[in-house]
């Protein structure tokens, strides 16, 4: 390894261990307790992977933890474009040269941000996970550190930490405006004011560079961020000889939110209009754009894996604010933005999500499954106050909750319906804002 590089490492390896804890915005995610793996953060780019990094750095220090235990290393410098592996190899050697009291007597953590960029990491963290005490936090931007890759990388030896944009309660605890009492206990002109709030981060989303940003700014900054993500994450990554196609599914996904989405209609949609494309091919495109965490999206619930392979999928974008970009009426499309900012809120707190139809043809936004096994059927309307809209809704929910009973039904609404309209037991109306401010719910 030349010599230029082990200085540069040694000082980073310096840099890492005195480095203070940068003032960030507090996020609320949650780390598995498993001992003996090595967790990798993944989520799109500029979602904020290495602020939640340091986070978790600065948690452990106000735990008690020794500073001098806990390493911070970004790859991500233009002197290290020909660092190997060797040179991972090399800053471990150097730090316990540094301390070599603590070799086999105290776990020390190694937070490895941008590490896809070093040509072998994979082995290196196999190889020190089985035979020195540490702790490691893997990160990066790029497509080698996204889920599908990470599990066939690290073979069982990693879990993963979803970083997404801001929810909405981070959004507010982002400006200093997170509430401290519970909604019901909230004077009036700060509920007006949350509900501003709430309408605003539906239409501008959370990711945490455009907060605040002018609509003028704002929109060609995430353009910029799909635009990269699309190119290096899924063109350059998995060398895409067709990207035509693939930009006419990007922009359909991301310009149809919520809507059912079929291979088969799409394939035959290219087709009419003369792109020659396979439907494998198309199968793998879905595929990238979703490991790039460029959109989610989830099944219908069925019995069999057959059924949910032959039911269209629904797909989501990974923030709100990528709506408007794709939007070419000018409508707000505020109906899609609650629908997918609710999908996102649930699969933050960790629930495993379908949608279903019910035997009399009615569509059940979500069935969703939290950590504890509680179960939800979920409708979102952002507008019930028309009384067939919600006599529709209601009797969609009434007639989903007689196939599953254990499932507690909700109405979650973003503008409050009629006085008279009063739901059949045991279908609930909930207020979408104060169910987006309780993490419980």
């Amino acid at each position: 390894m030349q010599g230029e590089i082990k200085r540069i490492l040694q000082e980073k390896l310096a840099s890492g261990l005195s480095a203070s804890v940068p003032s960030l915005t507090r996020r609320e995610i949650r780390l598995p307790q498993v001992p003996g793996k090595a967790l990798a953060v993944v989520g799109m780019r500029r979602s904020g992977k290495t602020s939640f990094l340091w986070q978790c750095l600065s948690d452990l220090l106000d735990a008690g933890v020794p500073r001098e235990t806990l390493l911070y290393l970004n790859f991500e410098d233009e002197r290290l474009a020909e660092m190997d592996v060797t040179g991972l190899s090399f800053v471990l050697e150097e730090y316990y040269r540094l301390y070599p009291a603590f070799r086999d007597r105290e776990t020390v953590t190694l937070f490895l941000d941008e590490i896809q960029l070093v040509s072998g990491w994979e082995s290196f963290t196999r190889r020190i996970l089985d035979s020195e005490k540490v702790r490691l936090f893997l990160s990066g931007s790029s497509a080698t550190m996204l889920s599908r890759e990470v599990a066939t990388s690290m073979r069982g030896r990693a879990l993963e930490v979803t970083v997404f944009p801001f929810s909405f309660r981070e959004a507010l605890a982002h400006r200093g405006e997170l509430p401290a009492k519970p909604w019901g206990l909230l004077p009036k002109n700060r509920r007006s004011a949350l509900e501003r709030a709430f309408h605003d981060y539906l239409q501008t989303g959370g990711f945490p560079e455009a907060q605040g940003v002018a609509d003028r700014d704002r929109r060609p900054l995430l353009q910029s961020y799909v635009d990269v993500a699309v190119l290096r994450d899924v063109i350059d990554r998995h060398g895409v000889s067709n990207p035509v196609a693939l930009r006419w599914l990007q922009r359909h996904l991301l310009g149809s939110p919520t809507a059912p989405f079929s291979i088969q209609k799409f394939y035959d949609s290219l087709k009419s209009q003369g792109i020659p494309i396979g439907k494998d091919t198309l199968h793998a495109f879905l595929g990238y754009l979703e490991d790039a965490f460029l959109i989610r999206t989830t099944a219908m619930l069925a019995a069999s894996e057959r059924q949910r392979m032959v039911n269209p999928r629904k797909a989501y974008p990974i923030d709100t604010g990528l709506i408007p970009l794709y939007e070419r009426t000018g409508r707000a499309n505020t109906g899609h933005a609650l629908e997918t900012a609710v999908f996102l809120e649930l699969q933050r707190r960790g629930c495993e999500v379908h949608y279903l139809r019910t035997p009399g043809g009615f569509e059940i936004d979500f069935h969703a499954t939290d950590p504890e096994g509680r179960r939800f059927l979920i409708q979102v309307c952002a507008d019930a106050s028309d009384p067939a809209t919600f006599e529709r809704e209601v009797r969609a929910l009434a007639e989903a909750h007689v196939r599953f009973p254990e499932a507690r039904p909700l109405l979650l609404l973003l503008n409050p319906p009629g006085p008279s309209a009063t739901p059949p037991s045991p279908v609930e109306i909930v207020s979408a804002l104060p169910w987006f401010l309780d993490r419980a719910a």
